[in-house]
């Protein structure tokens, strides 16, 4: 609008008393309401693909180890998965011990795979590292292989005192999963 001094003057009818105009105003508020109406679409795609209950339930084993005597191995479930635990006679520790490194597929010593101070306590997975199949030797009078440790039925891995394939078509070790000592007779995998 033009005064008559020829000024054009800015229309007042949108500015409100602290200089904020109205389509500036409805610009924010949808924005707003944009940007609201988003996080509530997303939050439950989001909270889907959090892990169930019985999944998190699954995700640590506690094994009591205080019934496993020297030389004896029991079977137990992570992950719906077999997992053997192993308590070594010091023959079975210092047999490990022997083997030159350069006689394994997968080079690994006994205290890799062990916790410090508790070399005596072998547990891995109880999974063929070949195709999968569960090695016998866990089990009371199970088959343990050439070298003591496990024998794999299904194509004939056999594994050492230490769980180390020595033999046959495993290309690795059976697997250590990640486990602490919560107590002298407890364990919790995972």
């Amino acid at each position: 609008m033009a005064d008559t001094t020829g000024t054009v003057q800015p229309e007042t009818a949108d500015i409100g008393e602290d200089g904020v105009r109205r389509r500036d105003f409805i610009n924010i508020a949808a924005i707003a309401a944009a940007g609201t109406g988003g996080v509530v679409t997303l939050l439950p795609l989001i909270s889907q693909m959090a892990p169930s209950a019985d999944v998190l339930a699954a995700s640590t084993t506690e094994v009591d180890i205080s019934k496993i005597e020297p030389g004896q191995a029991i079977k137990a479930l992570f992950r719906r998965q077999p997992l053997f635990v192993r308590n070594l006679t010091p023959k079975e520790i210092a047999e490990a011990d022997a083997v030159p490194m350069s006689e394994l597929r997968d080079p690994q010593t006994l205290e890799e795979r062990t916790k410090p101070g508790k070399t005596n306590w072998l547990i891995t997975m109880g999974v063929c590292t070949h195709l999968g199949c569960t090695p016998l030797g866990a089990g009371p009078g199970e088959d343990r292989g050439p070298y003591g440790g496990y024998f794999c039925p299904c194509h004939g891995s056999a594994y050492d005192t230490a769980a180390r394939i020595r033999k046959g078509p495993a290309p690795t070790n059976l697997e250590v999963p990640e486990y602490e000592f919560t107590s002298d007779t407890v364990v919790k995998v995972g």
